[in-house]
């Protein structure tokens, strides 16, 4: 038993590091929109639910010796495909069909091809395992409790080790082959248990069984729905503590990790607790509804506790929105919070699973097929809870309204159990008045934000939530023009008026350019760059994309109370068209040549923010530059600077904006000349309207630039898409640019990785 609760543990880390890594790979695909991440995230799913149902035909066919030959041939299976996995993920999938396929179906199709064979293995597993090791019927829901607790523990710990620790060390290629090995480990301590299962025979039928008595405590289909409607909540929970906490301690590259691991660590030790239990129980039912309503009435209490508790000390000071949250203090205090949130909810709801192993397992002959569609439901009502909570309440009811839903769902769940159980039953009706209370004591969607992001009595506010996220304007003055702080994904992504530096990034390249007819900005932000970019009479078009869609609701109604305002004018003026949308595959669709493309300035340390330093998206970016084209994008570290060397052939960093700029042929810049445009009355008064407060922009390039022509020394760049540095920013620590050497000069001393 000790060798496989260990192979068991191993299978869950591996699978959980496949899934983050396979999960990123298809959304270079799909893309880093929340409609495709959804598709990303079904086809693994289905994929799961696929093995679950070939594991529940299959398994209870086989003697405890063939099952457990099959559990081994699973997981070499899995390990196999997640050593080849790059090839057809990232290398086909990735990069050949990028912008070649555009439908839902399609991607969803794709996805789940590139998925099915190792999420099948996975599904199928546990079934597999269980038909192994159901040996007394007395202690088969304790045996599977305790064995899928241990791997839900592999998978809490694969979540927090892969996110804080592996993925950033070793990339995403290198997680794949540690899984890999991983799973190996699982199929070889497997493999060494035959021996004592040779000869055993499958259990026959109960006579029970046979005669199709009624089950204690109710029907295989009846707990098949409740574990449907369990696991919709639990993971409307996850998705909802990361959409809070991203908030709470700003999207980075470990807040997921976090949420999920200490999800998945709760859950299974809420599992191992409760499978200790079940033997001496004589009813699960109880148990199970307490459990249930109890893990959603205390996550919601907590939630509660926490949205008051912000504004005051201890926390206040570490995790203001107006402060960085992704280092010291500010980093220490989210993990805090999150296991104190997401902790506690998750290990109670997490001891519902051996509860129901207790109440569907009544013959050692059907083991097999009862774990693997109860299974099956879980996985259905996760898919549930992702998508319907990713995609259609956060859409409609937002974060809140969420909220709300999930405690009448917990009170309808307790209810039923109520009718079915009888009324006097008083911890029962506790419970059920506690999520009523939950429905009654969550905040609004507008109170909820409003404290998450430092609002005060009389400031005036823009925000919007919908499905790909939050924006949210605080104004800090309550009458003239607006000015105060742009949040986007909890990160303070601009302010109005538009800093200096968004105003650079989107005026340099036009003013560069000889002719800017056509600009595209990947990014909108507070709106200064997509602005600043229409500073060129030459101009015809600026087309901005922004990938958080209520950036762009919130702008626009900064722009109906200032109808004088740059960001009015944009909205009005055909010259701009602000969309939203996944800007790198936008790049990777249609045929058009830009003359400048720039990016927004975001933060290196960003989730998902690699995918706009990567080589891969700097080359996707020179395929749309027309002749004579020019990119400019911030240079905020040297790696970035050293991979944007490593694409273009021309290219240099303007100092000390760290402002690079790049393109395949020889770039017209001329310091005097640019300053001279800058200080142009017409520039002058179109960038005023931005920011009427700053005009020494010749001060953002007012040092020697760092140029690269074709001949010079350059390294290799370090930043891709499978090994994204700068966002695993604990793991490698990121240097900013200053003291960077010229090109000529000796490598040495040069940017390094």
């Amino acid at each position: 038993m000790q060798r496989l609760a260990v192979a068991f543990f191993c299978s869950g880390f591996g699978a959980l590091l496949c899934q983050i890594v396979w999960q990123r790979m298809l959304g270079i695909f799909a893309g880093s929109d929340t409609v495709s991440a959804a598709l990303v995230v079904g086809a693994f799913l289905a994929g799961l639910g696929l093995g679950s149902i070939i594991g529940a035909k299959v398994a209870d066919r086989l003697s405890p010796y063939r099952a457990m030959i099959g559990f081994a041939v699973a997981e070499a299976g899995v390990a196999g495909f997640a050593l080849v996995s790059k090839f057809f993920l990232y290398d086909f999938l990735a990069t050949d069909l990028a912008g070649v396929v555009d439908d839902s179906v399609t991607i969803f199709a794709l996805c789940f091809a590139g998925l099915v064979l190792p999420t099948t293995l996975m599904g199928a597993s546990l079934p597999l395992l269980a038909r192994a090791i159901a040996t007394s019927l007395d202690t088969v829901a304790e045996r599977i409790g305790t064995l899928y607790g241990l791997n839900t523990l592999g998978a809490g710990l694969g979540a927090l080790l892969g996110g804080w620790l592996l993925v950033g060390n070793l990339g995403f290629v290198g997680a794949l082959v540690l899984a890999a090995g991983l799973d190996l480990l699982a199929a070889l301590l497997a493999l060494t248990l035959l021996p004592q299962l040779r000869g055993t025979a499958a259990p026959t039928p109960s006579r029970v069984a046979a005669a199709g008595a009624a089950e204690p405590f109710g029907s295989l289909r009846l707990w098949c729905v409740l574990v449907f409607l369990s696991g919709y909540v639990i993971v409307a929970l996850e998705i909802v503590w990361v959409r809070l906490m991203g908030q709470v301690g700003q999207y980075h590259a470990y807040l997921f990790p976090t949420v999920l691991g200490v999800f998945l660590l709760a859950d299974g030790l809420g599992m191992a607790l409760a499978a200790r239990m079940v033997r001496r129980m004589a009813d699960p039912r109880p148990a199970f509804f307490m459990t249930q309503a109890g893990g959603f009435a205390l996550g919601a209490a907590l939630i509660v506790a926490m949205f008051w508790a912000l504004p005051y000390w201890p926390i206040n000071p570490s995790v203001s929105a107006d402060v960085q949250r992704i280092r010291g203090e500010g980093l220490l205090t989210t993990v805090l919070l999150t296991a104190l949130v997401v902790g506690p909810p998750s290990f109670l709801i997490g001891m519902t699973f051996p509860f129901v192993q207790r109440a569907v397992q009544q013959d050692l002959a059907s083991v097999g097929a009862r774990v693997g569609w109860v299974q099956l439901a879980n996985i259905l009502g996760n898919a549930a809870g992702s998508i319907g909570t990713g995609i259609v309440t956060f859409h409609l009811l937002g974060t809140a309204g969420t909220l709300k839903l999930l405690a009448a769902l917990s009170v309808l769940l307790m209810l039923f159990w109520l009718w079915k159980g009888g009324w006097r039953r008083w911890p029962e009706l506790a419970l059920a008045a506690a999520c009523a209370a939950a429905f009654v004591a969550l905040p609004g969607n507008a109170a909820l934000w409003a404290r998450l992001h430092a609002e005060q009595p009389g400031q005036r506010v823009a925000w919007a939530e919908d499905r790909s996220g939050v924006a949210f304007f605080r104004d800090d003055f309550a009458s003239g023009d607006p000015h105060g702080p742009f949040f986007i994904q909890g990160f303070s992504q601009g302010r109005i008026p538009f800093l200096p530096i968004h105003q650079f990034l989107g005026a340099v390249g036009p003013l560069i350019h000889p002719d800017p007819q056509r600009v595209l900005c990947i990014g909108i932000g507070s709106g200064g760059t997509p602005w600043a970019a229409g500073v060129s009479a030459a101009t015809r078009e600026v087309r901005a994309i922004e990938l958080v869609g209520p950036v762009l609701t919130a702008l626009e109604e900064l722009g109906r109370r200032h109808p004088e305002g740059p960001i009015a004018e944009m909205f009005r003026n055909p010259r701009w068209r602000l969309e939203y949308g996944d800007g790198r595959r936008a790049l990777s669709r249609g045929e058009e040549l830009y003359d400048v493309i720039q990016a927004d300035a975001i933060l290196p340390e960003g989730s998902h923010s690699g995918l706009l330093y990567s080589e891969e998206f700097l080359q996707s970016v020179r395929r749309r530059l027309a002749p004579g084209g020019i990119y400019v994008q911030w240079g905020p570290t040297r790696r970035t600077v050293e991979t944007f060397a490593a694409v273009f052939p021309h290219a240099m960093l303007l100092m000390p904006g760290s402002v690079l700029i790049g393109s395949d042929s020889p770039i017209p810049f001329d310091a005097e000349a640019l300053a001279r445009r800058f200080a142009d009355p017409s520039v002058a008064a179109h960038l005023a309207r931005g920011n009427a407060g700053f005009g020494d922009y010749a001060s953002l390039f007012a040092r020697p630039a760092l140029v690269w022509q074709p001949g010079s020394p350059r390294a290799a760049a370090s930043l891709t898409d499978v090994f994204p540095r700068d966002e695993f920013y604990l793991n490698n620590p990121v240097a900013g640019t200053q003291g960077l050497a010229r090109p000529q000069d000796a490598m040495a001393r040069a940017v390094t990785p």
